[in-house]
């Protein structure tokens, strides 16, 4: 059976489809199933902004096929680990939360990482060095729960 991981930004278009594809990039597709979804519904069917495709495939990574989508509660049940970007959404998952099942699936993504920063910054309404800075941030998240996900 495969281990199931969601990425959650606000709109699923700019932090968590580059998180889904950085971490397809990492594991292998026949034992972990990687997803993404926004917990706002604005840009359903959609894809990513183009300034995710464009960081994404600069790093050998193709997310143009992704389409946006939003949380919902099927998710819990869904998956076994969710990855959100920043608190507000965060907070917002959890309060969508049925039971400690629920809860326990869901953390920060940066929670990974030995590192002082916590939260994703949202690149949305910055240059495309911003779209850079996250990217990075992610793909060493990524890295620590490949690593995680190899040992289960």
């Amino acid at each position: 059976m495969k281990t199931k991981v969601l990425m959650v930004c606000l709109g699923n278009i700019c932090r968590s489809p580059l998180a889904e594809g950085i971490l397809k990039n990492k594991v292998n597709p026949k034992s972990i199933f990687v997803d993404s979804a926004g917990t706002g519904g604005y840009h359903i069917g959609n894809k990513p902004d183009s300034r995710s495709i464009d960081v994404a495939k600069k790093y050998g990574i193709d997310i143009s096929n992704q389409r946006c989508r939003k949380f919902s509660y099927s998710d819990f049940e869904e998956f076994d680990y969710i990855y959100v970007m920043d608190t507000n959404n965060y907070n917002h998952i959890m309060s969508l939360a049925r039971n400690e099942s629920d809860v326990n699936k869901v953390m920060l993504l940066l929670e990974e990482n030995n590192i002082d920063i916590k939260e994703v910054p949202d690149p949305y309404y910055d240059a495309a060095d911003g779209f850079e800075h996250v990217f990075h941030l992610i793909d060493t998240a990524c890295i620590a729960i490949a690593m995680k996900l190899k040992t289960h």
